[in-house]
Parts: structure tokens; sequence; C-alpha cells
């Protein structure tokens, strides 16, 4: 059997045709996309040929499916650029994406070395520990832990953590104006437990934020450990040649 003709070959050709016709905008966002049937007599292929082009689409979050209905467009992949310090829900309900949190856990504990490297503070000296899962659309998206001073912590105990962001209630409730923030991002595969609350396989590929927030008097505000799906998330930067 030729390459061209191999089951792999065939699938990925619909594959790929659909997904360059979507990017290249010759179907919108909601557009409905041809039938299984139409796929099949357009392609030659067998419907579980077509099948496995859909589904590896919508595995990739560019389409999706309505029961009796078909298979359509899916909305863009969120992103929030690199070049502005916004909180998640900001960055999200600019582009039109409903966003929301679920508090895992907010409790005391002591600051290990590094969160005490960070801060300034002894090791052991008493933190608070927010764990977060964070949805669009009602999917899962994140998993956020952030560290804060006691003090602070201990007032954002008191907020609503599930529908804000700690971002908008530091600069508009508590008068704390934003500076900068450092940051990293690196590739990692998502531990048993992570994948559990990202109803995602386990070892599956997220983007691994590591962010230190500043106030603009200096002052460390929250480190951030942050775990994206890599299929529903992604960052964007602009830069230029000077």
């Amino acid at each position: 059997m030729s390459t061209l003709n191999a089951p792999q070959a065939l699938y990925a050709r619909i594959r790929d045709s659909l997904r360059s016709q979507i990017l290249s905008g010759h179907y919108d966002q909601h557009d409905k996309l041809p039938s299984e049937k139409q796929l099949m007599e357009s392609f030659g292929v067998s419907r579980i040929t077509v099948r496995h082009a859909l589904g590896t689409l919508e595995q990739e979050g560019m389409i999706f499916r309505i029961a009796g209905k078909g298979c359509y467009v899916a909305k863009n992949k969120p992103t929030q650029t690199l070049t502005r310090l916004q909180g998640f829900a900001e960055a999200m309900h600019s582009q039109g994406y409903a966003a929301c949190n679920r508090v895992l856990s907010l409790n005391s504990l002591p600051a290990s070395e590094l969160v005490a490297q960070v801060f300034g503070v002894a090791v052991g000296a008493p933190m608070v520990e927010l764990r977060r899962l964070r949805y669009l659309e009602r999917l899962p998206v994140s998993l956020d832990i952030s560290y804060f001073t006691q003090e602070l912590g201990q007032r954002l105990a008191r907020e609503d953590l599930v529908t804000r962001d700690v971002f908008h209630i530091l600069e508009n409730d508590y008068g704390q104006p934003l500076g900068h923030a450092d940051l990293g991002i690196e590739a990692a595969l998502a531990t048993p437990e992570e994948a559990g609350l990202l109803e995602v396989p386990p070892a599956s590929p997220l983007l691994a934020l590591q962010r230190m927030t500043w106030g603009a008097d200096g002052s460390p505000l929250e480190l951030d450990f942050i775990r994206y799906r890599a299929d529903r998330f992604r960052y964007q930067l602009r830069i230029e040649r000077r």
C-alpha cells in the first residue's frame, strides 16, 4: 500500500484541509462544517476515517459537535498577551469569554525555601496558599497555586474569589496599584493530580508559568505557579526589530 493511501495519511489529509480552511477564514466561528457524508464523498474515504479527522480537530479545540446536527467551528483559542500585566478574567472578558474560578483550598502554611526567597522572609514564616481551578465557558483551563503574605492572604479570604480576579481586588478594593511581574514559561507534563483536575490524560502537555507580581511601590504581592491546558490556551507576544 502506498503512503498516500495509508489510513493515517487519508485522515490527516482531511484534518489538514479543514484546519487550513478554518485558519484562512473560509469557515468563520460557529460556521457548520460539511457533514460526514459530504466529507466521505469529497475525499473518497470511509466514515471511520472522517470521524478520526474530525475527532482530532475537536481535541485541538478547533471544532465542536452538537449531537444530531454536526460539527461547527469553535471560537479562536483564548489568548493572553505578554505585553501587559492583566488578570485572567480581565483578559478573557475582553475577548468575550465567560471566566470563573473554583476555589480548591485556601490555607495558612509555612514558607518553603523558594517562597521565602521570593518574598524576602524567613523559611517557615507563615504564608497563605490559594489553589484555584479556572474555567472558560465552563471548561477547565488552568490550575493556579498562589502565595501571599499572611496579612494579605487573610484579607483575600473574605473576598469573592470565584468571580473576581485578585488583581482587580488589589487595585480597586485595597488601593494597591500593581507595578510589574517577573515571569517564566516552560513546557510541562501533567501529573496525575493535575490531569484529573484539568480533565486531560496523565502526562498531557501543559504550559507551566511562574509569575511574581510586585506592587508599584516595589512590595511583593503574589507568587503564582500556573498550569494551563495547552489545547485550550495560549500566550502571545509581539516583538519588533529595532
